[in-house]
């Protein structure tokens, strides 16, 4: 369960980071908000994760689901650059957050 509420967490987190684009600084009341609950969502499913995965695993997997996915979205809804480059270490970002998986405890 404890992984399922951790991808839930990561999904939201990059829920929340495409959302601080859309509320331009927060100068956009509706996207602003929207934002804002989404970073209490995720945090708040995190922490829960966190009550039976390492600290360690749980962060990393966290972070890496919502760098990997704003990143992607990024490149698809703002046209952000897709080099190889980028996309290379995208994909290692992807591997390790398996790997945290394989390796990094149970819940």
């Amino acid at each position: 369960m404890a992984w399922i509420l951790l991808f839930i967490a990561g999904s939201l987190e990059i829920a929340w980071a495409i959302g601080l684009k859309y509320s331009d600084g927060f100068t956009r009341p509706l996207p602003s908000i929207l934002t804002v609950l989404g970073m209490l969502a995720s945090m708040g499913l995190l922490g829960l994760a966190t009550r039976s995965l390492p600290i360690g695993t749980a962060y990393g997997v966290w972070v890496g689901i919502g760098a990997v996915g704003a990143a992607v979205l990024g490149i698809v809804l703002f046209k952000e650059p897709a080099t190889p480059a980028r996309l290379t270490f995208l994909f290692l970002m992807v591997v390790a957050i398996i790997g945290l998986k394989a390796t990094g405890g149970h819940g």
